[in-house]
């Protein structure tokens, strides 16, 4: 089945999905290395048999992993090769810029903060996205488009987004929140962090309290996190507070590795 939809001259959001599904073999949120090298050729026989030509994105990645045995992807790489219905997973890229834009959009859509961004809150986000992007729709297409993006991101299947599967929208190298995988702590070590370096004890990190932590983070974790990009965790992190106050349920977002 994947195989006739890569023939397509415009493939569907569902159809993009279980594209992604039969060639991620292991479910880890990659095609890579043998799965990455079936998908290329599959494309091109698939392309050929449509009577299409390749695009010039597509010959250009066919190019660049080919002979790349070690090469690997993504959700967003893929939209990019893909003539897929008006790329809706790259509405995300053209509005949000950064990490701090992605990091307030989080904060804007998980209405209720409960940490997780909903099913409707993910409908009300694809919504303004694509009022903003001028691009129409119904609500069926929206409905369509809402329940792929749940089912491409959420990785443990309970129908919901945490921060780290709503941040694989972003392609790695902006996507920070990468790096903080390994250094996330247990819930008992993160609550004395948080409260080592709430130094007023007012129950809230200001910008001061949040680069001293970040400094000794990087300073603990250098293979891991680069001391040059400070200005960078921090301006995303701080996204995430009320008014410049970082309470410790959101940097628990980023550094805890349990639910609080």
């Amino acid at each position: 089945m994947a195989n006739a939809y890569l023939q397509g001259v415009e493939i569907s959001a569902s159809q993009f999905l279980d594209i992604f599904h039969h060639y991620d073999n292991d479910g880890n949120g990659y095609i890579e290395g043998k799965e990455l090298q079936n998908f290329i050729k599959e494309l091109q026989q698939a392309r050929k048999q449509a009577g299409l030509e390749l695009t010039d994105k597509m010959k250009a990645f066919v190019e660049k992993y080919e002979q790349n045995a070690d090469g690997k992807i993504g959700i967003i790489e893929l939209v990019q090769i893909l003539p897929t219905e008006e790329n809706f997973l790259l509405f995300f890229r053209q509005q949000l810029k950064s990490c701090a834009e992605f990091m307030e959009a989080w904060r804007t859509y998980d209405a209720d903060h409960s940490g997780y961004i909903e099913a409707d809150e993910l409908k009300n986000f694809l919504k303004d996205l694509l009022q903003r992007a001028k691009k129409p729709y119904d609500e069926k297409k929206l409905e369509e488009y809402t329940l792929t993006t749940l089912k491409i991101f959420d990785s443990n299947k309970d129908g919901k987004l945490c921060l780290s599967e709503m941040a694989r929208l972003l392609p790695d190298q902006e996507n920070f929140l990468l790096k903080f995988q390994g250094v996330k702590m247990a819930r008992k070590e993160f609550n004395k962090i948080f409260e080592l370096y709430d130094q007023d004890r007012n129950g809230y990190m200001d910008e001061n309290e949040l680069d001293a932590l970040l400094k000794d983070l990087c300073e603990k974790n250098k293979k891991v996190l680069e001391v040059s990009k400070i200005p960078m965790y921090k301006s995303a992190i701080m996204a995430l507070s009320d008014g410049g106050k970082l309470y410790r349920t959101e940097l628990a977002l980023v550094l805890c590795a349990e639910e609080m």
